[in-house]
């Protein structure tokens, strides 16, 4: 049956799903050796890549892609660099375009739905190594499973795996304007403001807004983030940018690590059983937050078991 639940067992100093989120996104992470390559676009823009190749420089290769304004100083990005390298992977992530600490030169960026740059850096990392896999965390795990259903059958990829997926953007929206998960909102819509005023203030603004009002990501996806990526408003974006909807047409083995307790989304935001294709293993964890996952006994001695299932999943387990 493709949703299990998980063996995760958070610890014991840290069950509340708001400290699992804020210990991850806090924590300093593993320090990985990384060399930097940029990729030039077709459409004249770039993606920087960060390649963590542990001590097999000729190993399979596993493409990441992080979450919302992450990048490689992202403590679970360099967590997941660890651990696959541990297990005699190469990793490499692709920055989303504007991510990398250098504005990108298009007026357009990124969003939850873009699959079309994973594809071509995919192509990239092909001419280079055997790419066995690709792992998406948050927004970029929903773009990954989006990416995945699209492509069904042609998508060149051995194996995938995801963890804590907005499945339904507007689910996601609604649940962090309340209670405690507005602190997540003003974080993340602070950080787009910023970078929004960091690349127009080199390059002419398409559109006529004013960004410190955009205070919520209904607002700013509906005034930015929809009208510069083609889409008709934010209910447009929501609906064909959720990965939710690809799900059944996902035909490689896919891992997704979910946490019941999510406060970014609802309960109800994730997927049934009757939608999940049998090449989808869905494992549901009761506690874990947002990205958090967090055990070990101590605080001290503390584990990430997602970056390592997820490892473990990637080198055929």
């Amino acid at each position: 049956m493709p949703l299990v639940q998980s063996e995760f067992r958070p610890a014991w100093w840290l069950r509340q799903p708001h400290l699992q989120t804020l210990w991850g996104g806090l924590r300093k992470g593993p320090q990985v050796a990384v060399r930097k390559e940029r990729l030039e676009l077709p459409d004249g823009d770039f993606i920087d890549l960060a390649w963590a190749d542990g001590d097999k420089p000729q190993a399979p290769v596993v493409m990441l892609l992080h979450g919302l304004e992450g990048s490689l100083r992202s403590a679970y990005v360099r967590g997941l660099m660890h651990e696959l390298n541990a297990l005699g992977l190469r990793a490499c992530l692709m920055h989303f375009r504007g991510c990398s600490g250098e504005p990108n030169r298009l007026p357009i960026a990124y969003h939850s739905g873009k699959t079309d740059d994973p594809a071509r850096v995919l192509e990239h990392l092909q001419q280079q190594a055997e790419v066995i896999g690709a792992v998406g965390v948050s927004l970029g795990g929903n773009v990954l499973l989006k990416w995945l259903g699209e492509q069904g059958d042609a998508i060149p990829l051995q194996r995938a795996a995801a963890m804590s997926i907005p499945f339904r953007l507007n689910d996601a929206a609604l649940r962090l304007r309340g209670g405690l998960s507005r602190i997540y909102e003003r974080y993340l819509i602070v950080s787009l403001q910023r970078s929004y005023r960091e690349k127009f203030a080199a390059m002419p603004c398409p559109l006529q807004v004013d960004v410190g009002k955009l205070d919520t990501f209904h607002k700013f996806d509906d005034a930015i983030t929809a009208p510069l990526h083609g889409f008709a408003g934010v209910e447009d974006y929501y609906a064909r940018a959720s990965s939710r909807q690809y799900l059944p047409s996902i035909r490689i083995p896919t891992l997704i690590v979910h946490a019941q307790d999510d406060p970014f989304m609802f309960p109800h935001t994730a997927p049934t059983a009757e939608e999940l294709p049998p090449q989808v293993r869905f494992e549901s964890c009761s506690h874990g937050g947002h990205v958090g996952f967090v055990a070990g006994r101590w605080p001290w001695r503390a584990e990430y078991w997602a970056e390592k299932r997820i490892a473990r999943w990637m080198a055929g387990d």
